[in-house]
């Protein structure tokens, strides 16, 4: 009988914590969980926020700290922007799970078209139109680039008539 590694564990109690904005996605799902080591009895666990000034950082930490504090003495979760997290962490599950939540994810950064073809050379490009999550349609509208966090936008589905979210390919 094979045990899984202290690592392993803490990895698959990660992928029990929801991310605070969309529960339906867990934060390895995400792909906001960077390096995770043991240093005696020490655990620590780096927190790659989706954007700087992420309003889920702090409840992250938390959840993150409570989730694992059977793993060791001390737990600690520092956020750290390098590497920077990027949509291309995401993973295939946390992608459908996105979009069995009405959520269209984002598009692959080799697929999207370029950041010149809207004018700029921005890394949170804004596609004309998005693929419904709800229909599968792509007869939408952009309705506004800005969504309620800097990573999405707000879309509307003319053929079901549903607004729905998008994450920007960063």
């Amino acid at each position: 009988m094979v045990t899984a590694t202290r690592e392993e564990q803490v990895w698959a109690a990660l992928a029990e914590v929801p991310d605070p904005e969309i529960p339906a996605v867990s934060v390895v799902d995400l792909g906001v969980i960077g390096d995770v080591r043991f240093e005696g009895q020490r655990l620590t666990v780096e927190l790659l926020p989706t954007f700087v000034g992420c309003p889920a950082i702090e409840v992250m930490q938390q959840q993150i700290g409570e989730r694992l504090r059977n793993f060791a003495t001390e737990v600690e979760v520092p956020v750290t922007f390098s590497p920077p997290w990027t949509s291309e962490r995401i993973s295939a599950e946390g992608r459908e799970k996105l979009r069995a939540s009405g959520f269209a994810p984002p598009v692959a950064i080799q697929a999207a078209p370029s950041a010149s073809a809207f004018g700029d050379d921005e890394l949170l490009t804004v596609l004309p139109l998005a693929t419904c999550p709800y229909c599968g349609s792509r007869n939408t509208a952009l309705e506004n680039p800005f969504g309620p966090t800097l990573c999405r936008a707000i879309y509307h589905c003319a053929d079901c008539r549903q607004p729905f979210e998008q994450f920007k390919a960063v």
